[in-house]
């Protein structure tokens, strides 16, 4: 079993399968790095341009934007070929760096951090279209793991290019070293890409509708959160869900399919799976502000704190590679205590982060440490969860469900980041600001979304249930 388990893994590189498996990893390298270096300098930015208001959206836009470009990757794909699919996210995401490289203003800023978005959706997107197309169904959780595994090491460079640049004072460097990278990253896979296109049997209408309505939910929210009136925020939430709302009457009614047949039925599989890794990505939207509680609260620099955030991702992964092989009940143990580390995870970031310190040990290392086990959670039954998502469609299917695991995590990273905004600003994130803002808003945020896998608990003890046909 142990030979079988290791071939396996070896043929995710075999001649066959190897161009794609680089293309993938490396593209999703590309897009880890970048957001890891965002949310390092993040602080660094505010200080030298402004634009404290509006520090949630950075990462709303970008995921925005991400989502996009996420649904319009399955037809760049079968339109393009492999080849050109991956040199257009490329110059679209070079496009975008260049943006944030030069910005004068938080307002420029944001604009690149959508174009940004848009060629980073893409290339994510391709990643989860590529497995589906190219590897065989056994290969599928090691190609999910695969993706983790490469996001996990791409972490431990984004925090170390975006705090050095940080501390030289030099923040833009952190995005102009992503240009020459980026541009070779689309001069190899160029030339290592086949021309021909990807087969693709499954012609329907773009659903711009569902589309419209999705983003126009994650903007509700996002700039209900700008506003520190309760109302307001409660507006925001409530226009989100009765979008959401109308996105759920539609799409059983258009042959422009987001998501696979029956998916957002209240019995079907899919839904299950969708609120468990919706949850789960939701709960861990908040760790986009511990790299400012840690700097203001910790007095921690900006390549420490970076470094102390990228735990939570270098967590997930180690979650995804343990559980990646496993079978049976196994698999149903996974599915269903991730979200349990998740929320003991949380606790100890309720407990140790919303105090003020001088960096002693004592507190930083139990930081540290539920930072891990907050991606842990995550990451222990992810790949289950989402094989399982193509496992219950159908052939016909396959590829909407490919692109809709896409849609629904970066819709979920959106919608949790406006929230987080919403919190932090109701409870003094940016009036009074500082120290007492830092200390109490960071205090609500991790106690308020401590909910999100209480829930998930629920939901992922539904999904460990559903039967699959291998």
């Amino acid at each position: 079993m142990a030979m079988t388990e290791e071939n396996r893994w070896r043929d995710l590189f075999s001649s066959k399968n190897a161009p794609s498996a680089i293309a993938l990893s490396l593209g999703v390298g590309l897009m880890a790095v970048n957001t890891l270096i965002a949310i390092t300098i993040l602080p660094s930015v505010v200080k030298d341009i402004g634009g404290l208001n509006l520090y949630a959206w950075n990462t709303t836009l970008f995921v925005v934007a991400s989502i996009i470009g996420s649904i319009l990757s399955a037809r760049l794909l079968s339109a393009s070929g492999a080849r050109n699919a991956y040199l257009v996210a490329a110059l679209v995401f070079f496009i975008g760096s260049l943006f944030c490289t030069f910005a004068p203003t938080m307002e420029i800023m944001l604009i690149g951090r959508a174009i940004q978005g848009l060629g980073g959706g893409f290339l994510f997107a391709l990643s989860y279209s590529m497995i589906n197309l190219v590897f065989a169904q056994s290969l599928w959780p090691r190609a999910m793991a695969l993706i983790s595994g490469v996001w996990g090491v791409s972490t431990l460079i984004g925090p170390a290019i975006g705090g050095i640049f940080a501390e030289m004072n030099v923040w833009r460097y952190a995005f102009g070293i992503m240009l020459p990278i980026t541009l070779l990253y689309a001069l190899f896979t160029y030339r290592i890409l086949p021309q021909k296109q990807v087969e693709n049997t499954t012609k329907t209408a773009l659903p711009v509708v569902q589309l419209i309505l999705l983003s126009a939910a994650v903007l509700a929210v996002s700039s209900g959160s700008l506003s520190q009136d309760v109302r307001i925020n409660i507006l925001g939430i409530v226009t989100a869900v009765i979008l959401i709302s109308l996105l759920v009457i539609y799409e059983p009614r258009t042959s422009a399919k987001l998501f696979p047949e029956n998916a957002l039925n209240w019995h079907s599989p899919h839904l299950i799976l969708f609120a468990t890794i919706s949850l789960l990505v939701i709960g861990l939207a908040g760790d986009v502000f511990v790299p400012y509680f840690l700097q203001i609260l910790h007095g921690q620099s900006p390549l420490a704190s970076g470094y102390m955030v990228a735990t939570a991702a270098v967590g997930w992964t180690i979650g995804e590679m343990l559980s990646a092989s496993w079978q049976g009940e196994k698999i149903r143990f996974a599915i269903v205590s991730g979200p349990a580390f998740m929320f003991i995870g949380m606790l100890i970031l309720l407990v140790m982060l919303p105090y003020q310190s001088a960096g002693e040990w004592k507190i930083i290392l139990p930081i540290i440490f539920g930072l891990g086990l907050f991606g842990f959670g995550v990451g222990f039954g992810w790949p289950h969860l989402l094989t399982r998502i193509l496992q219950v469609s159908s052939d016909t299917d396959k590829n909407i469900a490919g692109s809709s695991i896409t849609t629904v995590q970066l819709f979920a990273t959106a919608f949790g980041s406006a929230l987080a905004g919403m919190v932090t600003n109701i409870f003094g994130f940016y009036q009074p600001g500082g120290i007492e803002g830092a200390v109490s808003s960071s205090h609500w945020l991790f106690l308020l979304f401590s909910i999100a896998p209480i829930l998930a608990l629920l939901t992922a003890w539904k999904s460990a249930r559903i039967t699959v046909v291998k």
